[in-house]
């Protein structure tokens, strides 16, 4: 399976530290396994699933679009819950 990340994703985990990189990458990991293990969003965001995991003793979020037919994971978004979504629909439609 290709995983390919988004400019936003990218700049999203540039600000974590080292022991927050192995956490997202244990969830990146799992998401390639079974990418149906995030909730599938309806509305402004169909297509987009999102993962929902601990990071440090906080739920984070990480978005994105699992294109079955191409073999591809794209994530989009990592984040807290605040805001998370507006901000998501934000990229989605820029």
């Amino acid at each position: 399976m290709e995983i390919l990340q988004t400019r936003i994703f990218k700049t999203d985990t540039k600000r974590l530290h080292p022991n927050q990189k192995i956490v997202l990458d244990e969830a990146v990991k799992l998401i390639s396994i079974n990418p149906e293990i995030g909730e599938e969003k309806v509305g402004d965001l169909a297509g987009v699933r999102v993962h929902k995991f601990k990071m440090i003793h906080q739920e984070v979020l990480l978005a994105y679009e699992w294109r079955e037919t191409e073999d591809q994971v794209i994530l989009l978004a990592l984040g807290h819950h605040e805001n998370f979504y507006r901000d998501l629909k934000r990229q989605r439609h820029s």
